[in-house]
């Protein structure tokens, strides 16, 4: 046999070898592989990079900050905010390595809590971290939609903005996200791989062309040290605090690539270097970006002025001092950002089939099937789908809605991360073993810190925009939150918490190692009765009872 012939086998088999073990790895956490595991760490990190797409993120959501400082709030909010998600990604990524799960914080947060409080734990955060994600794709579809009436309008000055026009882009650009990714599914490592270069090509086209057109550039004064504040509030440590909000929305997704973790070789190494990545680069484009865009404006109170809903294509006017130039980096960030728009339902699709699948949904069995012709959990993504439809209702009749679907967004999304964090801490960081990247030492204070950010910037992101307080522009994300915490609640008392299951975790047959368990039950059911005998009868942690 030629030698080549020889690597090539050997090279299949260790692949075959890496795939039992991901699949065996995935049985001890008590599921069946059923999704095909199409990426790579490479394809896995794109996907990170372009689902949080942080440059055009935070150029489309400028709206929620650029009263709240101006340009030099901005920036220096997006440094802030970037160091806090930096201990929570770090937070997230031991989690991701020790137990990868497409449920993510929703499996986690259930093993962590322990058996007592496993079950109720991990419930609320799957659930609060499923709607963040719809409240993703339907802030994704905000800006999309609002990015193609402001090219439309920016041409014909003469037509007036309608809230119908938003909303009839939005629900078209909704439902071709879910077709995409409901009958796409094998090409989408390939497409999220081309669609890092389209973001990174997007960036770059647009900071040289804010460099470069504008006739007059802003002083560095008035970049880096010149804090406007056009809320209301008085103090401009409360609103530097609240424009942290615009900073979080473009680098917040940090757990996007641990819902694919059934999708990928090896998760415990690949997920944490895809949310590594991801965090470092959309920082870093978004900051570049940002320093551009600042240097750009020449009259910022001409642009306050104006009361648009996508203010950034009066920045590109004013700095291009076209419209063909406002139009054409409008659409630089559209094609960018749509490449966002079909990770994002992958995520909430992904998150509610997790669970589904364990029971913690309405019509479990209906909605935890995957298609065997596509490859994709299609019932799960049109259900997600649905829900951003009525979602997007919201904007026929309140053109504020934007800033309550960024909030929520970041609110909900930061909340189940904190209740796996804070589950974490509460069994003393010891409820599972140590994955591939582990804290050590300093686990204890980076998750310290991270909760203290999430819980104190919860807050503030509740905090009403503008004062004085109207209904029109009052901040609805406290209602957003309550309301669907109260739905969650009710649905727990009354069916889940009689028929929900919870995912399992049997720590002696992840990837090989071994410790000893304090609480322990029987197998309860075949899966974990093989399992038990491959691993010489060790004890399992099993959330069911």
């Amino acid at each position: 046999m030629a030698l080549d012939e020889i690597t090539t086998s050997l090279s299949v088999m260790e692949g075959q070898v890496e795939e039992d073990s991901d699949a065996r790895e995935l049985e001890a956490l008590g599921h069946k592989q059923e999704m095909s595991r199409n990426y790579s760490t490479l394809s896995l990190a794109a996907m990170g990079f372009v689902t949080g797409n942080a440059w055009s993120a935070l150029g489309g959501s400028i709206l929620v900050a650029i009263y709240n400082g101006g340009p030099t709030g901005v920036l220096y909010e997006m440094i802030a905010v970037s160091a806090a998600y930096g201990l929570i990604t770090l937070s997230l990524a031991e989690l991701a390595s020790s137990v990868p799960s497409s449920g993510g914080v929703y499996h986690w947060s259930t093993v962590l809590a322990g058996p007592k409080y496993g079950r109720i734990t991990g419930f609320f955060a799957g659930w609060f971290n499923f709607l963040a994600w719809v409240f993703a794709t339907s802030s994704t579809c905000a800006i999309l939609g609002n990015a193609l009436v402001e090219m439309y309008l920016v041409g014909h000055p003469d037509v007036e903005w309608k809230a119908w026009m938003v909303f009839v882009a939005f629900q078209v650009l909704n439902w071709i996200g879910c077709l995409i990714v409901s009958c796409g599914n094998k090409f989408l490592p390939a497409l999220n791989v081309m669609g890092s270069f389209v973001v990174c090509a997007g960036v770059l086209i647009s900071i040289v062309t804010l460099a470069v057109m504008p006739k007059t550039h802003a002083t560095s004064e008035f970049v880096w040290s010149t804090f406007i504040n056009e809320t209301g509030w008085s103090s401009s440590g409360l609103v530097f605090i609240m424009g942290l909000l615009n900073g979080a929305y473009a680098i917040g997704t940090v757990d996007c690539t641990t819902h694919l973790a059934e999708e990928v070789r090896n998760p415990g190494v690949a997920v944490p270097k895809a949310m590594f990545f991801q965090l470092g680069l959309g920082f870093a484009t978004a900051f570049a970006y940002m320093i551009a865009l600042s240097y750009a404006i020449s009259d910022l109170n001409t642009i306050l002025s104006i009361q648009s809903n996508f203010p950034i294509t009066a920045i590109y006017q004013q700095a291009t001092g076209s419209t063909a130039g406002a139009i054409g980096l409008t659409f630089v960030i559209f094609l960018a950002y749509f490449t966002a728009l079909p990770d994002t339902i992958i995520a909430s699709g992904r998150m509610f089939w997790a669970l589904a699948r364990d029971n913690a949904t309405p019509f479990s069995s209906y909605f935890a099937h995957v298609s065997k012709r596509w490859g994709s959990p299609i019932r799960a993504n049109i259900l997600c789908s649905v829900v951003t439809t009525a979602i997007g209702c919201i904007y026929v009749g309140n053109t504020t809605a934007f800033n309550a679907f960024v909030g929520s967004f970041v609110v909900l999304t930061t909340i189940s991360y904190g209740i796996a964090i804070g589950a974490h801490m509460s069994t003393g960081r010891k409820s599972v073993l140590p994955g591939p990247f582990h804290l050590g030492r300093f686990g204890w204070i980076i998750n310290i810190l991270s909760l203290a950010y999430i819980v104190g910037s919860n807050v503030m992101f509740c905090f009403p925009f503008v004062q004085p307080v109207t209904q029109a522009n009052m901040n609805y994300v406290s209602v957003i939150v309550v309301g669907f915490f109260t739905f969650i609640i009710l649905w727990w008392v009354f069916r889940a918490k009689r028929d929900y299951e919870g995912p399992k975790y049997i720590p002696h047959i992840i990837q090989g190692r071994a410790v000893d368990s304090p609480t322990t039950s029987g197998p309860t059911n075949d899966g974990e009765k093989k399992l038990a005998t491959l691993a010489l009868e060790p004890p399992v942690h099993n959330y069911a009872v």
